[in-house]
């Protein structure tokens, strides 16, 4: 299959209009029509000449993700199934305004995003990885997922009309799969989403998440990009995360603590701790401290999340009480907390719950 043109960055097209014989100005004029019109097919790009938009059709492919379902929760937050072009499915999460979720002042309109099909590191807790990994996702299916969900999310406008402004404004590498192990594609779509002639999403306002892979965290911090970084705790000593973590037996809490020191010192950001409350597992008071410990080592922020209960799992989420007193204590040995409160619980938020039971269905 072509090259997508949405995995290709503004000097890679000017490389190529300019072997095409082609001004300058047109590769302005296609980005807009990707990124600011959300154009889905060459004939839309109507101020292209026809022999150029024939060269780009014979060229590139121009793929977009096909909605299968969507999924809306009491609290606005919003799940897509898409289809990929090989019939895979992938899922991302928009979840609406909250007062300093990721970001450092309110998030706008946060999007979840995956970075491949399945998951290979196989956390006991996690719907992803349940039927195994099958593929990392190429740059422009990171990127068009932004896209899709601003397309999904838009009024229809007249061809003449001022395009809307830009609905997702954060984004959370969170979803489906291990981020940091699709390492070169998503650093190429997120430099595509963060360049001004792309999404125009600010670097400190796209979080990336990872499970633990201490040399790709170490790459990160070298990158010149002041992206955030999550780390998927879910357990603050070796004995919790071994027994739910798989990821941790190759890269201890002591290698990841340094990592993450390391990240810090290069990058002078706060780095965020995921923390999945399963009942029973990681969320007695008694945990709390060598969480706290950890995190004030590391000046980390840690964001407690209820689990979301997937079907086949036997993991439970706790009560709101058990979730609050664990708040509480965190708070009071003086640690930056917060609790993810009711967001998408009603409508299979968590990673891959949604693709996993329309691929059941549909078998």
């Amino acid at each position: 299959m072509a090259t997508d043109v949405k995995s290709l960055t503004r000097e890679e097209l000017e490389l190529q209009f300019k072997d095409w014989g082609q001004p300058a100005y047109r590769v302005t004029q296609l980005l807009e029509w990707l990124y600011v019109r959300h154009a889905t097919d060459w004939d839309a790009m109507t101020n292209l000449p026809k022999n150029l938009r024939d060269q780009l059709r014979g060229h590139f492919s121009l793929q977009n993700l096909e909605l299968v379902r969507k999924q809306g929760s009491h609290d606005t937050t919003q799940k897509f199934l898409w289809k990929l072009a090989d019939g895979q499915y992938i899922e991302s999460v928009l979840i609406p305004a909250n007062p300093a979720l990721y970001g450092e002042a309110s998030d706008r309109h946060t999007l979840c995003i995956s970075t491949q099909v399945g998951c290979a590191y196989g956390c006991k807790f996690c719907a992803s990885g349940l039927d195994g990994w099958k593929r990392n996702l190429l740059p422009n299916e990171i990127v068009e997922q932004i896209l899709a969900a601003e397309r999904t999310a838009a009024k229809p406008q007249t061809p003449d009309a001022k395009p809307p402004p830009r609905l997702v404004d954060n984004i959370v590498v969170m979803g489906m799969g291990e981020p940091l192990a699709n390492y070169d594609h998503l650093l190429k779509a997120l430099k595509i989403l963060n360049a001004p002639w792309g999404g125009g999403i600010g670097a400190r306002k796209i979080t990336v998440s990872t499970s633990g892979l201490v040399p790709q965290i170490r790459k990160l911090a070298d990158e010149p990009l002041q992206f955030r970084l999550a780390i998927s705790l879910h357990g603050a000593t070796d004995e919790v995360r071994n027994r739910i973590m798989p990821v941790n037996k190759k890269y201890p809490l002591k290698e990841l603590a340094a990592a993450c020191q390391d990240y810090q010192g290069k990058k002078g950001r706060m780095i965020t701790f995921e923390y999945i409350l399963i009942a029973g597992v990681n969320d007695s008071i008694e945990q709390t401290k060598p969480l706290a410990a950890l995190a004030k080592k590391l000046f980390a922020k840690v964001n407690l999340i209820p689990y979301n209960k997937v079907e086949g799992l036997p993991w439970e989420r706790p009560s709101e009480d058990v979730c609050e007193k664990f708040l509480a204590a965190l708070q009071k040995q003086k640690v930056t907390a917060t609790l993810r409160r009711e967001k998408g619980h009603d409508i299979d938020a968590a990673c891959g719950q949604l693709r996993l039971k329309t691929e059941r269905e549909a078998a």
